[in-house]
């Protein structure tokens, strides 16, 4: 078949072409339905399956790491209780309304032991948080360092909680050092009082 026969042939008339045209008519037809089907329906399909494997791993993920917490949910709950009685001991370090003043003398007892002369021992209004209240407190003493020393650590030794802030330490006018210091010592507040401070 040459090419001046292809142009005899007559598209009414399909069936008397010749084989070869024929067969390559019906191909393109072939190759055309094909690709028209994958265009509209294969192609949306695909980027359903790839979003459906997608969720698929990410649950499989899920699954997995909730498989895991399930496994060690006999160490999880033995990891809260300690962490709780952790928390009970760590609260019973902080003092509740009556014995903030023990503590307060504590703590100027420890300074006074310490061979400090204080100037100023000055407690600050509380300052409510989640469940418990700061209670600032504003110290000048005058002493050396080793008397400082045996102040802070006599302060971090004592059975409740107290942090010491904004260090200053200057020679005054008289050649002597002068210690300024904030002490933190908190107490936990009840219910009641939570209610009240949020």
């Amino acid at each position: 078949m040459n090419l001046s026969e292809l142009n005899d042939l007559d598209i009414s008339n399909i069936a008397n072409w010749p084989l070869p045209a024929r067969i390559f008519v019906v191909s393109m037809v072939f190759v055309g339905v094909l690709g028209l089907g994958y265009w509209l329906d294969v192609k949306d399909q695909r980027v359903s399956l790839e979003k459906a494997e997608a969720k698929e791993t990410e649950l499989r993920r899920n699954f997995e790491n909730k498989a895991k917490k399930a496994a060690n949910l006999a160490a999880y709950e033995q990891q809260l209780a300690e962490m709780k009685e952790s928390f009970g001991a760590m609260l019973r370090q902080l003092p509740n309304k009556t014995e903030v003043a023990e503590l307060l003398v504590d703590i100027s007892q420890t300074g006074l032991a310490s061979g400090l002369e204080f100037e100023l021992f000055k407690p600050q209004a509380e300052v409510p948080k989640e469940f418990y209240a700061e209670l600032p407190i504003s110290i000048r003493v005058k002493g050396s360092y080793h008397e400082f020393g045996n102040f802070v650590s006599g302060v971090a030794a004592l059975p409740r909680i107290v942090t010491v802030h904004d260090v200053n330490i200057e020679p005054d006018k008289d050649g002597e050092l002068t210690m300024d210091i904030l002490a933190k010592t908190y107490r936990y507040m009840d219910e009641d009082e939570q209610g009240g401070a949020q």
